[in-house]
């Protein structure tokens, strides 16, 4: 896991606690229309089911009132930047949760509406300076909400993925600040100035060792939309076939980033 780094952008946390809670809408709305059948699909994530991932979103988003119910700890132990690295250290036990949640809770509609309502009540009076003791490591709210819009928006897409037809909005706020996350963690995990890394409108970083870029066109240049930036960034997607399908437009001989690739687990 890449050392800890200081944070390289600002997030308006008031605008993140409104894209989680807008995300978080739009999943619960597109999940109440889902019939047994769809629910029972199949997804992308090993052997879950559309069912599975539905309530492991509740799960993700839930998390944020569940630690505000804990102590608040001494100090905060991990940066934003480090939690895009600290996630697969959790997957078992994730995945063991999501299926214990799944099946004692079949009413997902009501689940989701527990989770909203506590998540609002509980976000009512919270700082965004408070502690959290999340299991991936201790953090702000205002940190574990930006990556809150990561599970959000990587689940949302998973979501449309598998269910043929569905097209889950995303908020505007959330799909910039789970991109701009994941890409600074990027350029976290290979430092350097030889290579940009183009996610328009959203993001623009400087990553990989090398000559550095002061003026002109850079000679190692790498573009994509928002999406497949989250995909390639979380293992959706490889590298090799975005660069096949024509989803990634890379120039230069540093412009290669399947060796840095996938960023999470």
């Amino acid at each position: 896991m890449p050392p800890a780094r200081k944070r390289l952008r600002a997030y308006d946390p008031v605008k993140i606690r409104s894209a989680v809670l807008t995300q978080f809408g739009h999943v619960r709305a597109a999940v109440r229309t889902l019939s047994p059948e769809q629910l029972d699909l199949p997804t992308r994530l090993g052997d879950w089911t559309v069912r599975e991932l539905a309530a492991h979103v509740t799960m993700a988003v839930g998390t944020v009132s569940r630690n505000l119910d804990r102590d608040e700890p001494a100090e905060a132990g991990l940066a934003l930047l480090d939690w895009p690295f600290a996630t697969a250290a959790r997957a078992t036990d994730i995945a063991d949760g999501t299926r214990e949640l799944a099946r004692a809770n079949p009413d997902l509609e009501d689940l989701y509406a527990r989770t909203a309502d506590r998540l609002t009540e509980r976000l009512a009076d919270a700082p965004g300076t408070r502690l959290l003791a999340a299991r991936t490591g201790t953090m702000t709210l205002a940190d574990y909400l930006v990556t809150r819009t990561v599970e959000l928006v990587v689940h949302t897409d998973d979501l449309n993925a598998a269910v043929p037809g569905l097209d889950i909005p995303y908020d505007r706020q959330a799909l910039a600040a789970c991109t701009r996350l994941l890409a600074d963690a990027l350029a976290a995990k290979a430092p350097g100035g030889a290579t940009e890394v183009r996610i328009p409108p959203y993001a623009v970083v400087q990553c990989v060792e090398g000559p550095r870029h002061t003026r002109g066109t850079p000679p190692n240049v790498v573009e994509t939309a928002p999406l497949t930036w989250v995909r390639l960034a979380t293992g959706r997607l490889t590298w090799a076939d975005a660069v096949a399908a024509a989803e990634v437009s890379a120039s230069g001989e540093r412009a290669d980033l399947s060796e840095l690739l996938p960023l999470m687990g």
